[in-house]
């Protein structure tokens, strides 16, 4: 669906460096599928979490993120207070031109913009030895810098609903088959036309990544694809990945986890694209009873 016919959904607006703004309708279709995928969550007794929109580097780097993903982080920068006249500087100076802002010296960058919603999860039971399974889930406003940005299919700024899984393998595992096919199921009653397929993390310089050539060696991400080429979301087997990173065991072993991921702007524009521009015609009765 192109951006033109976005124009004639009442309260939306496409902001071009990569944002929406959602109010009246669009909006409520946007709650009721949050609420929806809460609902799905409840079923696993997930406990919910409200994270902020900052993780500190040190974290990330435990991941090797910058490595892996340098063209997707995005940095909060501020000025450097520590000197003076560097504020002078910046005050004195451009400042603001051609669309930019001038800076002048900035601070150190000690943190980053959450670029996925479950990292909050492993940072925050890390060093912990777990005795039950942990199902959790959390909402996150992400950030991944892009090349280029299409209305609610490729944004700097969106919304991550994710159900998460930390606890011994078998049970991980059991955990990724039982919600794969319970948002099958889901997604069969709203009519998206959606195919599971094999997929791989964005690294940078996938070739080169061991991690992108595990990942197709043996295969531990799938993705919702809807019309064929965009993921709407994912199920995510991470083995012990994380557990090894950041030190989470499971009554004394290293844990494994998985996560349950969908980008709730991609949903709106797969219900959008399905159903059309007219909040009349979609499909608000089965999201609200899925």
């Amino acid at each position: 669906m192109s951006e033109i016919k976005f124009t004639e959904i009442p309260g939306y607006k496409w902001i071009p460096n990569g944002q929406s703004n959602l109010s009246g309708s669009i909006f409520e279709l946007f709650k009721a599928l949050d609420a929806m995928f809460l609902r799905i969550a409840a079923t696993a007794q997930a406990r919910e979490f409200y994270f902020p929109p900052f993780i500190q580097a040190a974290e990330l780097n435990k991941l090797d993120y910058f490595k892996s993903f340098p063209h997707l982080i995005t940095f909060p920068v501020a000025l450097d207070q520590n000197d003076a006249k560097n504020l002078e500087k910046f005050t004195e100076g451009p400042r603001f031109s051609d669309g930019k802002v001038h800076l002048t010296e900035i601070d150190k960058v000690c943190d980053c913009l959450t670029p996925a919603a479950c990292y909050h999860f492993y940072i925050h039971f890390q060093n912990q030895d777990l005795q039950e399974p942990l199902h959790l889930t959390t909402r996150a406003n992400c950030f991944r810098r892009e090349l280029y940005y299409k209305p609610l299919q490729r944004q700097w700024s969106f919304n991550m609903r994710e159900i998460v899984c930390i606890g011994p393998q078998d049970h991980v595992r059991s955990f990724v088959k039982k919600y794969r096919d319970i948002v099958t199921e889901t997604l069969a009653k709203l009519d998206l036309g959606i195919s599971w397929e094999v997929a791989t993390d964005p690294f940078f310089n996938p070739e080169s990544n061991p991690k992108f050539i595990m990942q197709q060696l043996d295969p531990v991400k799938h993705e919702m694809i809807f019309n064929k080429d965009l993921s709407i979301g994912s199920t995510n087997f991470h083995k012990d990945y994380f557990g090894e990173s950041f030190n989470i065991k499971y009554q004394g072993e290293t844990a494994t986890s998985a996560c349950i991921a969908f980008g709730l702007e991609r949903w709106l524009f797969a219900i959008v694209s399905r159903y059309g521009t007219n909040p009349a015609h979609w499909p608000m009765k089965e999201i609200q009873n899925g």
